[in-house]
């Protein structure tokens, strides 16, 4: 008994096949847009996500406002661990009477605020960054109605106490906008 010869396997081209490719891709659910709106390429894409969605869009000037902060919150650590009464002179525009102790307390707060200031500059996470700016602009509310009413209760309105508190205004609301402005949902392209 003689066995058949097989017919010559013809080799199948899917690759030049356009209908065979399109129907593949809708099998492995690529090529079509998803719940998001995103168009994936491969399954492995798919499956591991596109990191552009994962990337910050910053606003412009962030960086420099952080490094400002850092720089500011720094020197004035500083200062206040070092130099209390001229401090305490500066901004209250009297000598000091009390123990420099609590100011000295000040400018560590300020040094660990300064430090996670450095770290969010340093970073690319966003949450990171969204809470270095909260605890900035909690320390500048705080730092204004603190100011404020010990200058109500000594009766001092002296032009640097005056210029301490709008500038504690205008910082608290810059850090304010980038955060909000870093908190937005980008619009889809």
């Amino acid at each position: 008994m003689a066995a058949k010869p097989h017919p010559p396997l013809m080799k199948k081209h899917s690759q030049t096949d356009l209908v065979s490719r399109l129907k593949t891709r809708k099998i492995l659910g690529v090529g079509g847009e998803d719940d998001d709106g995103e168009v994936h390429r491969s399954k492995i894409s798919q499956m591991l996500g596109n990191e552009i969605k994962f990337a910050v869009r910053e606003p412009v000037g962030l960086r420099i406002w952080i490094l400002f902060s850092a720089v500011v919150f720094t020197v004035m650590a500083v200062m206040a661990l070092a130099f209390p009464n001229q401090l305490y002179e500066v901004v209250f525009d009297q000598e000091q009477t009390a123990t420099s102790v609590s100011i000295r307390l000040y400018g560590g707060a300020l040094l660990s605020l300064s430090l996670i200031m450095w770290n969010g500059l340093y970073t690319a996470e966003k949450v990171i960054i969204q809470w270095t700016l909260l605890s900035e602009a909690c320390y500048f509310a705080i730092q204004f109605l603190v100011t404020s009413i010990t200058l109500m209760e000594l009766g001092l309105l002296s032009s640097p106490a005056i210029l301490l508190l709008l500038s504690r205004i205008l910082f608290l609301t810059i850090t304010l906008s980038y955060y909000y402005h870093l908190g937005r949902r980008p619009k889809k392209i």
